[in-house]
This record gives structure tokens, sequence and C-alpha cells, in this order.
């Protein structure tokens, strides 16, 4: 079975707006920590990036096994 266009498009978008969600919430979440001097909200802030990320790997080899 072939992955359609319909298919790519939709694993974009729902990879930018989970990433972009997820992410978004672990960076205000943990800069808020660090404004209140919380320091433990640096564990929030540094891997919100990678975790976005990997939202969107994980979406995207999910696309993949049905090839």
């Amino acid at each position: 079975m072939a992955v359609t266009r319909e298919e790519i498009l939709v694993l974009g978008l729902t990879a930018g707006t989970m990433g972009s969600l997820v992410g978004g919430l672990m960076l205000g979440i943990g800069l808020g920590l660090v404004v209140n001097n919380v320091h433990a909200g640096w564990v929030l802030v540094l891997p919100a990036a990678p975790v976005a990320g990997l939202l969107g790997y994980w979406l995207a080899r999910r696309l993949a096994k049905k090839i």
C-alpha cells in the first residue's frame, strides 16, 4: 500500500501542531519556573525542542510502517 500525498500533508500538519504544543508548553512552564527561582524548571526547558522533534519522528515512523 502506497502512502498518499494527503497522508504526508496530514503528517506534516500533525507533527508541526503536536510538536509546537508540547515543546511550547514545556518551554513556557519551564521558563516560568526558572523566572520564579525554581531552577528545576531547566529540566523542562532544555529538552523541549528535542521532545517536540521526537514526536514528529514518531509520527513519521508510524506512517512509514504502512509501506
